[in-house]
């Protein structure tokens, strides 16, 4: 869990419509329901909080609020959910490839998840089968991400178009990872701003899926609503501490060279594309919460109450590592999270985190099975994830409060142009 803010979310679409005349008729249609709702023109998360809580419908009400027709693109340079803002809701699968499925199955396998992300992202039901879960929602922020895993290219005879990159992850000491809940030949990232959209596009991947390829693992995770906040702020996690203040920003000169493939580099089918690292990172709660916020602050390095440095300033002042108290001591300690994973301290290392929160139950010694689906994308994990978790496995004061119990890393090459399917380059090059 490194200390970096969340990244923006890219332009909604919605189309024009009367939205009191459209909330006046109860039989209207899904495909006007969406047309109409996006012209409020709402800002998220400040209006029609209330909506959700009204004992019977009411023909007043505005069928959608700005939440739910909130739209990403599937067709782009990039693939949707990189470098969009944090959805509420997530599912992360992984997959592999059935027995005698090879390159013609997964090829064909791509094609059908390409379309149904097309239409799902755009509040359109499936081709086929459709379960009607989402009838009546918009597309709700829905993003859907693909990536190959290192084993998918021995499974389908393209080894050598397998990238360096994708070499397995370095063992870290602090990992205690289940084999059977890492890795994966096909890896899906799910994101929503409501649940059900979200279970409904995990639902359809899977049908899909046929006999082409099975479920490896799934996981559930969750954020912070857009809206629950008196104003926009940098989220939270199950530790309470703000957490990603120092990501990456779109905005900023060096984000596509530290973050997405250049288009011409190798392979050539990976341009436009990043390298997700995904880890499943269990936060010992009780033992955490057994700490002092004072304590809490010196580990991470940041005040809890609003993500300033331990120096001085606001959340986004500059942390100033040399500064000292009156007796001489290092203001932030010197094995603080925030210190340590500084890209300053690292080589310039630097990746986009996109995490999940999760929370599984509780244990039978009643230990709440809880912590972070960390999500982190880099043009190259050799220069982004890799040295900083090396640097934290000497010596971050977090370690003994966390556990990595899965893990897996993923190639996901860029968007896919109108009329393309996501890896088509790799798989029909």
């Amino acid at each position: 869990m490194s200390d970096p803010s969340i990244p923006q979310a890219r332009t909604r679409e919605a189309a024009p419509e009367n939205t009191e005349a459209a909330a006046a008729h109860g039989g209207i249609s899904r495909r006007r329901l969406l047309g109409t709702a996006g012209a409020t023109g709402l800002v998220l998360g400040t209006a029609g909080t209330a909506a959700g809580y009204a004992a019977a419908p009411s023909e007043a009400a505005a069928p959608l609020t700005s939440l739910g027709t909130d739209r990403a693109m599937f067709h782009g340079k990039h693939q949707p959910g990189i470098t969009d803002g944090l959805q509420a809701r997530g599912h992360l699968v992984a997959f592999d490839l059935a027995a005698g499925a090879g390159r013609k199955e997964a090829a064909a396998l791509l094609r059908r998840w390409s379309e149904t992300a097309r239409r799902l992202m755009a509040g359109e039901p499936s081709a086929h089968g459709d379960t009607d879960v989402a009838r009546d929602a918009g597309p709700s922020s829905l993003t859907l991400t693909f990536g190959f895993g290192h084993s998918f290219f021995a499974r389908t005879g393209l080894e050598k178009q397998r990238p360096v990159a994708l070499d397995p992850l370095p063992e870290f000491s602090s990992d205690r990872l289940d084999k059977n809940r890492s890795n994966g030949d096909l890896w899906v990232q799910i994101g929503a701003n409501d649940a059900l959209v979200a279970f409904h596009a995990l639902r359809a991947i899977q049908k899909d899926a046929g006999r082409a390829a099975k479920v490896r693992w799934q996981m559930n995770g969750f954020n912070r609503s857009p809206g629950a906040t008196a104003h926009p702020m940098t989220a939270r996690n199950l530790m309470g501490q703000i957490d990603g203040t120092r990501n990456p920003k779109p905005g900023e000169p060096d984000f596509d060279r530290r973050i997405f493939v250049p288009e011409k580099g190798e392979p050539a089918w990976m341009a436009n594309g990043s390298y997700a690292v995904v880890r499943r990172i269990r936060m010992l709660l009780d033992d955490w919460e057994k700490l002092s916020v004072k304590a809490q602050e010196d580990v991470i390095g940041r005040r809890k109450a609003d993500g300033a440095a331990l120096s001085g300033g606001t959340e986004t002042t500059a942390m100033d590592l040399e500064k000292t108290d009156a007796e001489g001591n290092l203001v932030v300690p010197i094995n603080a999270h925030a210190r340590i994973t500084r890209p300053d301290q690292n080589g310039g290392a630097a990746m986009l985190r996109r995490p999940f929160s999760f929370h599984d139950g509780i244990d039978p010694d009643g230990m709440p099975d809880a912590g972070l689906l960390f999500i982190c994308w880099q043009a190259d994990p050799l220069r982004g994830f890799v040295p900083v978790q090396r640097k934290l496995d000497r010596g971050d004061a977090l370690s003994p409060f966390i556990r990595h119990e899965s893990s897996g890393l993923f190639a996901v090459p860029g968007g896919a142009a109108e009329g393309e399917y996501v890896g088509q380059k790799l798989l029909e090059g």
